[in-house]
């Protein structure tokens, strides 16, 4: 008969769990050592590291590069097409040609944004008493589908989004892009959520997913949605392909106000 002292001794005993935590960390740091990766596995990180690298710095020039070609083309293009505006705003306004804004770009750095004038002079004044005629609803984007701000010229050159062309000297700059998420003034972005300012994660552009699916008639939350679906999915592919969309949607005015 055993006596009670050799069954304790053989009853399994709680491991120590101290002990237990050395051992896992110091057998860890033994096999992960560099001595244990074999050279291919390193070469074939660094491979890895170096594709990835390339592939989105040679994504972003190849969209550089469009971008800076295909304004500068427009720039000197459409030259009789902005003397014919300017003109017709003088003649008819007698006010600036240009309107000039703060708006904020990549990483909330503001710039100035041209626009030819397509509004009375003391619109920005005028439009505290207009906001609750707002149409939309959110209260940080402002549209009006009848803005007794707008001048007679200003509605044609707005139609045609021809207002908006002398921010191809903003894309040829570089605070631009022609396609990115329509650049907000200061006074929006001071209501942003943390994630509408998702939006502010890539350049600006002169066209985007909603201005191709709607343009003022798409309310905010829902611009917010397309432009973070527009920036996970960005390609060169895909900016063609909205540079393309933009035509029928300039041509045949769809939420254009």
């Amino acid at each position: 008969m055993k006596s009670k002292n050799e069954n304790d001794s053989m009853k399994p005993t709680a491991p120590n769990l101290d002990n237990r935590t050395d051992m896992i960390d110091s057998m860890y740091r033994r096999y992960s050592a560099p001595q244990w990766q074999s050279s291919r596995m390193r070469m074939r990180a660094r491979i890895k590291s170096l594709a990835w690298r390339l592939t989105v710095r040679g994504a972003a020039l190849a969209k550089r590069v469009i971008d800076v070609t295909l304004a500068s083309l427009l720039l000197i293009a459409l030259t009789p097409l902005f003397l014919f505006v300017a003109l017709a705003i003088k003649l008819t306004d007698r006010g600036p040609i240009l309107f000039k804004q703060r708006r904020v770009g990549l990483h909330g750095v503001e710039f100035t944004c041209p626009k030819f004038r397509s509004m009375v002079t003391n619109a920005e004044k005028l439009k505290d008493a207009l906001l609750a005629n707002n149409d939309h609803n959110n209260g940080i984007t402002f549209k009006m589908k009848k803005d007794p701000r707008i001048t007679g010229i200003g509605r044609i050159i707005r139609k045609a989004s021809i207002d908006e062309l002398p921010q191809l000297w903003n894309v040829v700059r570089g605070e631009m892009s022609l396609v990115g998420p329509r650049p907000p003034v200061p006074r929006e972005v001071a209501l942003y959520t943390i994630s509408d300012r998702r939006r502010l994660e890539v350049k600006p552009g002169l066209t985007c997913l909603w201005q191709v699916k709607g343009r003022g008639d798409i309310a905010f939350p829902e611009q917010v949605k397309l432009d973070v679906e527009y920036i996970e999915s960005q390609s060169v592919l895909m900016d063609i392909k909205l540079l393309i969309m933009t035509i029928p949607a300039v041509l045949f005015g769809k939420g254009a106000y």
